[in-house]
C-alpha cells in the first residue's frame, strides 16, 4: 500500500479549483459581456491599473505574456470598439492603448461577472470559514511558508 502524498493531493484539488473557478467565470462572463474572451477580460482588467494609457510592452511585462499576443488582444478588443490604439505624446513611434467608453462599461460588467462567480464559488463556506481561505491565500500569494514550516 502506498503512503498518501498530502502535497500531491493538495495540488491536485488546488488545480480542480482553479479549473472550477475558470468555468464559473466563463459562464458568468459569457452572460453578461458578449463576445469577450477570458484573456481580453484580463487585459481590460491589467489595463484599468495604469494611471496612463500603457504601451504595448508595458502590458505584455504586466501580464506575462510575449508582445505578439498582447497585439492579438488588443487588436480584437480594438475591433469591438472596447480600446483605442492612440500615439505617445511624447513619442509618435511609441502605441499606447486606452480604454474606451465602451472599455469600461465592459469592464464594469465583467466586475460584475466576477463577483457573482465568487458568490457561486464561495455559496458553502460559512463566515469564518471565508475568513480562513482568505488567510490562506494571502499566504499562499505572499509566497511565504508558515511558520516552522520549511519548503
Amino acid at each position: 500500500m502506498t503512503t498518501p502524498d498530502p502535497d500531491g493531493l493538495l495540488a491536485e484539488q488546488l488545480l480542480r479549483l482553479t479549473r472550477r473557478v475558470h468555468r464559473i467565470q466563463k459562464h458568468h462572463l459569457q452572460e453578461r459581456v458578449e463576445g469577450v474572451t477570458p484573456a481580453q477580460s484580463r487585459l481590460l482588467r491589467t489595463l484599468a491599473h495604469f494611471d496612463e494609457p500603457p504601451r504595448m510592452a508595458d502590458l505584455a511585462q504586466s501580464l506575462e505574456v510575449v508582445p505578439r499576443a498582447v497585439t492579438t488582444l488588443v487588436d480584437g478588443l480594438e475591433a469591438s470598439g472596447r480600446v483605442r490604439r492612440v500615439p505617445d505624446p511624447a513619442n509618435r513611434r511609441v502605441i499606447r492603448v486606452e480604454l474606451t467608453g465602451e472599455g469600461r462599461a465592459a469592464l464594469r460588467e465583467l466586475r460584475g461577472a466576477r463577483r457573482a462567480a465568487a458568490v457561486e464559488i464561495l455559496a458553502p463556506l460559512t463566515d469564518r470559514q471565508r475568513e480562513v481561505l482568505g488567510e490562506l491565500l494571502d499566504t499562499l500569494v505572499g509566497g511565504v511558508p508558515a511558520q516552522g514550516h520549511r519548503c
